[in-house]
């Protein structure tokens, strides 16, 4: 449009039109967005959400005053209950005695302040980037908390409670800031440590004095107040005298970590940090009214609701157990009444009755532990745990360091059968296959190498060509050795982790002869698992937690299916054997107070003799019973040679003896006589039974199946003959190459059945 153009235009009202823009084939609305973000736009947001957040912290720190405090007060006793509702036990009083913070070493103050906020002294009480870390964790559902302060975790102790609440951390931390303004930093340490929980019973720094070292806390040595300082991140698990080999390895880190902050803030010499020893503590003193198996029972159920609130709702481990700790709860166990007396009755007739220090000092050193499980539920049914919670405060039913030893067989099978292992001739592992069960005879790989293991088999005895089903019978070390190599033994390992058994196994051959630690409630679980067709069972103690208006929800106790119902079912089917042709014939097969109760177990006994066990289970019923040599004055383990129920002439320790014993006493007449085994398998004992019952005028064992078109045979398939043992232990030295030709034999054996591995040169593996 020219100027001419332009004015006519002007002058008739109009204006010139603008040049229409074309729609661009970028991305739609591009030019929108950026004039809506604008940096100064977003600045602006940002300032004034700032500012919208300030403000509500100050209405929020006006609003929110400091309550009066009073922790000692809010504490209740738990109530413990039988499954039927009854009362078990009750946690006893609070045991607290608060102490002026003069009464506590300057040296013993700043190991605690050390471990927990070396910043005390100079910070505002808050940890700012900790509870904006836990804020959001608890938010999003991620789990517990950061770090928090000194003064933090005394308000929380005091003031308010352990929950994990936005609310409850808003209230924390206005509260910390105001404390700190209040209160000297020496009250709120005086508090802090006259609050906190140190396990044991233990609240506060002189109950913890008491509890550990039998001292008062003005008597603690830097050493031992380095100690109580670590204890304080997770009192039950690095209690020294029931950690694990686990557990006891972090309180010693955490120790160290204490020490050497303190010589970092100059508060410790490093020259006498350098010559301080870790300090053992003094065994513990259970709390009254927990006698006999009760604080057993009370303390496997604060552990169980604690792993579940730290699942739930995100807490650490010492915050679960002080919202568990005399907080007022109603805990129903599974227990059932008449199983637990039955139990515990089991364990006094065939056991501790018999048990005389005079006679056989030895007998001072002999524990007993067991767990019963229901394998349909999961359910803990009845618990031994030891003489008495006054005499042996740790727990032999959970404790995890003694050797399972031939109880492990059944999981190596299982392995081989859940993968369709191999033998080294290329046939797929069965209850038929054969193996060599020579005594020493090294393990080969695939390649037919050497892989430097060759266990003995119980006395040195050569079995010569064995099957599966016999070698189980008669728990051949050689056999699962080198069944274990054939299968995988990361495979056997991820086995044992599917059955429950702990997850960071190294995966060594030497472990074929189960030379792992594990406890009778692990060892529980993984026959449930098998007796429960493959599912997953994770023994359960509690049946419902209440504390007022609140329930938590327990995991269920069956998981998924962890191993094929036909694995599962055929182990079964081959540990029928064991009973019925096997290691504890003597004390399960032939016990008069067996009415006719399908079972399948296994025996084991490890190395030194230091534990015996049997594992056994009918139907309906799972029970794993271990015998554990203990000094009685320093807790470590020991051989259990001479002592009561051991084989005579030999005074070894067997699990086919007395924990069998005490495995039958238990479990024939808390069963269910008509219970029967439904297999869904067509191999093992149970479907080809290697031992024909004889009427005989007591109450006998009925065949666990019914049997096949076959006859049952007392000798294994024609073209896998079984090997009976000679009757002389050979002394030979194990020879270059497995061999399949089995020894020369010229007298019979007794009838005396080789148990478990028992190392001639006492080597421990």
């Amino acid at each position: 449009m020219g100027r001419a153009e332009e004015r006519r235009a002007r002058q008739r009202g109009g204006r010139r039109a603008a040049p229409r823009r074309r729609r661009s084939s970028g991305p739609a609305g591009a030019g929108g967005i950026r004039r809506f973000f604008t940096w100064k736009k977003i600045l602006g947001t940002f300032l004034g959400l700032f500012l919208l957040g300030i403000g509500g912290f100050v209405v929020l720190y006006m609003m929110v005053q400091v309550p009066q405090g009073n922790a000692a007060a809010r504490l209740q006793s738990n109530v413990y209950k039988y499954s039927d509702g009854t009362v078990l036990a009750r946690d006893g009083k609070v045991n607290r005695e608060i102490v002026d913070l003069s009464k506590v070493p300057e040296e013993i103050r700043n190991a605690f302040v050390a471990a927990e906020n070396k910043s005390f002294y100079k910070d505002s009480g808050v940890d700012f980037k900790g509870t904006a870390r836990g804020l959001i964790n608890t938010v999003s559902g991620k789990g517990a908390q950061g770090g928090s302060t000194i003064t933090q975790q005394y308000v929380k102790n005091y003031y308010l409670t352990q929950e994990q609440t936005v609310t409850r951390k808003l209230r924390e931390l206005v509260i910390s800031l105001k404390v700190d303004r209040q209160m000297s930093k020496d009250e709120i340490l005086a508090g802090y440590l006259n609050t906190s929980y140190f396990g044991r019973n233990a609240y506060g720094i002189q109950a913890a004095a008491q509890a550990y070292y039998r001292v008062d806390a003005e008597k603690l040595s830097v050493e031992q107040g380095a100690y109580l300082a670590a204890l304080l991140q997770a009192p039950s698990q690095y209690d020294w005298a029931v950690a694990s080999e686990t557990g006891k390895d972090l309180v010693r880190a955490r120790w160290d970590y204490v020490l050497d902050n303190m010589v970092e803030e100059g508060w410790l010499n490093s020259a006498d940090r350098g010559s301080m020893k870790f300090p053992v503590p003094k065994e513990p003193k259970a709390a009254a009214g927990l006698e006999g198996q009760k604080g057993y029972l009370v303390e496997l159920a604060n552990s169980q609701l604690e792993e579940q609130l730290m699942k739930q709702e995100g807490l650490s481990r010492s915050e679960a157990e002080t919202q568990v700790k005399s907080q007022g709860w109603t805990i129903t166990l599974n227990i059932d009444r008449k199983r637990q007396a039955r139990l515990e009755e089991a364990v006094e007739t065939e056991l501790t009755s018999k048990l005389d220090p005079k006679e056989r000092p030895v007998d001072a050193d002999i524990q007993a532990g067991a767990v019963s499980v229901d394998p349909k539920t999961g359910k803990i049914v009845a618990l031994y745990g030891g003489e008495d919670y006054f005499k042996h405060y740790r727990s032999n039913a959970t404790r995890n360091d003694y050797q399972p030893a031939s109880t492990f067989k059944p999981v190596i099978l299982a392995a081989a059968l859940e993968n369709g292992a191999k033998n080294q001739d290329g046939e797929t592992i069965g209850a038929s296959t054969v193996y060599d069960g020579t005594s020493k005879r090294p393990v080969v790989d695939a390649n037919g190498k050497k892989v430097g293991f060759a266990p003995p088999n119980e006395d040195d005895v050569d079995y010569g060509d064995v099957t599966v089903q016999t070698a189980m019978n008669k728990s051949v070390n050689s056999v699962f050795a080198q069944m274990g190599v054939d299968v995988g033994m990361a495979e056997v390992m991820d086995t044992a982790a599917d059955l429950g058994m702990d997850e960071d196994l190294q995966a060594v051959p030497a472990q074929t002869l189960g030379t792992m630690g594990a406890s009778p409630l692990q060892m529980a679980g993984v026959y449930a698992t098998l007796d429960n067709h493959g599912k997953q069972v994770t023994p359960t103690l509690i049946k419902s937690a209440e504390q007022q208006n609140r329930t938590v929800e327990m995991p269920d106790a069956i998981g998924e299916q962890v191993i094929s119902r036909e694995a599962a079912d055929t182990v079964t089917s081959v540990l029928t054997g064991v009973v019925d042709d096997g290691t504890a014939r003597r004390s399960v097969r032939d016990n008069p107070a067996r009415d006719g109760q399908q079972v399948a177990g296994k025996t084991g006994t490890s190395d030194f003799g230091r534990s015996a066990w049997f594992t056994g289970y009918t139907p309906d019923l799972v029970t794993a019973v271990g015998m554990f040599g203990e000094d009685a004055k320093s807790g470590d383990q020991v051989n259990m040679k001479g002592a009561t129920g051991t084989l005579p002439g030999t005074g070894r320790v067997n699990g086919g003896g007395l924990p069998a014993s005490i495995w039958a006493a238990y479990t024939f007449g808390v069963t269910d006589t008509d219970a029967e085994f439904d297999l869904d398998t067509d191999q093992g004992a149970a479907v080809e039974p290697t031992w024909t019952p004889t009427p005989t005028p007591e109450p006998s064992r009925t065949p666990t199946q019914e049997p096949t078109t076959k006859a049952p045979t007392t000798q294994a398939p024609s073209k896998t003959p079984t090997q009976t043992p000679t009757g002389t232990p050979t002394t030979d030295e194990p020879t270059d190459e497995p061999t399949t030709d089995p020894p020369a034999t010229t007298t019979p054996p007794t009838d005396e059945i080789p148990e478990d591995p028992v190392d001639p040169n006492e080597d421990d593996r």
